[in-house]
């Protein structure tokens, strides 16, 4: 009896801080997606579509993380083998959820580079164009990653913020803002996915240790 106490307690913790965990996946993905620089990598008609796609991933797989959270912890107190059951079911979906997300931002990369340059080349190639004609995805872009251009900022200038002294290539801070922020959306994944595992084999121990103790009554 003390060691399936000492099991349910420790499955209780572990769901409590997966349940923070939970929370804090939804808000890094919510930031990447609204609050960060990312926010202003779009155009009136396209947007960084398969770099969103990898955080949607990471954002319900945080959701469901809270709702498994809250109910394996009330399967530990209650000691419902069926719950435990559910938690280890759900917690495999979770895990291949992260498993997922990580991959893709490590693997994918080089697409998801490639379609926001693409969106800013489009904008380059109208701006350039029609110079008369403002272009507000342009100006988003210089803005949001203090660049100005590709080779050079001569034929874009007006569209460039005020105070760059040196500026910088648009398509080098692209790829080094998308690469940065895929590298922490594969960390978080990955690292999710890790944890995921201790929770099936608390789910699993307690499950076995309740069986024995009730096979025992």
């Amino acid at each position: 009896m003390g060691r399936l106490r000492c099991i349910k307690f420790l499955l209780f913790a572990f769901n409590f801080a997966f349940w923070l965990a939970g929370l804090a996946v939804i808000a890094f993905g919510l930031w990447l997606r609204f609050g960060g620089v990312l926010r202003d990598l779009t155009s009136e008609e396209k947007s960084p579509e398969y770099f969103y796609m990898g955080l949607y991933v990471l954002v319900g797989a945080g959701a469901l993380m809270v709702t498994v959270g809250f109910f394996g912890c009330c399967g530990a107190v209650r000691e419902s083998q069926y719950l435990l059951g559910a938690f280890f079911a759900c917690l495999l979906v979770i895990f291949a959820a992260e498993v997922t997300a990580g991959v893709f931002a490590f693997i994918g990369k080089k697409a998801a580079v490639q379609e926001v340059q693409t969106i800013y080349e489009e904008a380059y190639k109208d701006y350039v164009m029609d110079m008369g004609k403002s272009n507000e995805t342009l100006i988003q872009f210089h803005t949001a990653l203090q660049c100005c251009g590709k080779e050079s900022e001569l034929q874009v200038k007006p569209t460039c913020p005020e105070g760059i002294q040196v500026p910088k290539n648009c398509l080098d801070e692209i790829q080094n803002l998308i690469n940065s922020n895929l590298h922490l959306v594969g960390i978080v994944g990955i690292g999710i996915a890790g944890i995921t595992i201790f929770g099936m084999i608390f789910s699993m121990v307690l499950c076995c240790a309740i069986r024995n103790t009730r096979d025992m009554l």
